[in-house]
């Protein structure tokens, strides 16, 4: 079977929202790529760094779920990295309360030599020069790497997030990044911009309004399970990249057509993520559960029509 190599922040959270706040909660990019992905029992492994404040119980509960946390560093007299933030009342908009990089800001990725001809890399939401160190260590060329970025880096780090960018297989982004990534409004325009930087595929995350895929023309739109509540967002587009990841990783068929049904095992994964705080629904996660909602996407977006 494939494996899959997962770049990102493994960290703590306090969040906020309409419904109730927490204190310090696991969280974390590669954290959440890597629940994820673990409902498709792939061989993976998280690089990241923690400070010797990190409880060894999540370093357990990650290994349980089939995760090599080896290439997780431990910074002795160190403090994990931490973000807090409050959430709006539509949940689709936040204020950072506090953002401390602690051990993160010296992060420099060492890939496990068993990883480095992984086949698929999942690069979560770092500086894209930790990025690109990443897949410059890799002594094989992954079939499909994949890249999370945000607003942030197009802002202060344009000219290394585009030779990251160049190199990668796959972007995953937001719909508002998209268009500042491109400086184009319409998202058909901006994804054909964006292929011309360097990916194949790219890969538009639009919230509750589900996601889109574009390749050389062509467009697949995923729709998002409409919830009943919906507690947290944090984590819901990592989580998404573990699920499209780790469906590509175990299938090893990296066509459009099994991109789609990668999509819709992403978003449908992605809808668990939301349903309680932090990391807590995804590390009890049964797979029944994924069944029958999955069952429910069918449900949802299938129809037949007549052509007169």
């Amino acid at each position: 079977m494939s494996k899959l190599l997962i770049v990102g922040t493994v960290a703590f959270d306090a969040i906020e929202t309409p419904f109730g706040k927490t204190d310090k909660i696991l969280g974390g990019a590669a954290t959440y790529i890597g629940l994820s992905a673990a409902n498709f029992n792939v061989p993976s492994a998280i690089v990241s760094v923690v400070g010797d404040d990190f409880p060894e119980e999540y370093l357990t509960m990650l290994q349980k779920k089939n995760i090599d946390t080896s290439a997780i560093e431990v910074v002795k007299g160190g403090k994990t990295f931490f973000w807090s933030g409050r959430y709006h009342n539509d949940l689709n908009s936040r204020d950072t309360l506090d953002t401390q990089l602690n051990v993160l800001a010296d992060f420099n990725p060492v890939v496990p030599a068993e990883y480095k001809d992984s086949e698929i890399v999942m690069l979560g939401n770092l500086h894209p020069l930790v990025q690109l160190s990443v897949l410059e260590q890799m002594t094989t060329k992954p079939k499909l790497a994949v890249l999370d970025t945000m607003n942030f880096w197009m802002d202060n780090a344009l000219e290394d997030l585009m030779k990251v960018i160049a190199e990668v297989d796959v972007i995953t982004i937001n719909d508002e990044e998209a268009r500042q990534l491109s400086g184009e409004y319409s998202l058909v325009k901006a994804a054909r911009a964006i292929e011309k930087m360097g990916p194949k595929y790219v890969v538009i995350k639009k919230g509750e309004h589900g996601a889109l895929l574009f390749h050389n023309g062509q467009i697949f739109f995923a729709p998002a399970l409409p919830l009943e509540e919906v507690f947290d967002p944090t984590g819901a587009g990592d989580t998404f990249a573990g699920g499209f990841t780790g469906y590509l990783t175990k299938t090893g068929d990296l066509s459009f057509e099994n991109m789609k049904k990668a999509i819709i095992h992403a978003s449908n994964l992605a809808s668990f993520c939301v349903e309680k705080f932090g990391t807590e629904r995804m590390q009890d996660l049964k797979r029944e559960e994924v069944q029958k909602r999955l069952l429910q996407f069918r449900e949802l977006t299938q129809f037949e029509i007549e052509l007169s």
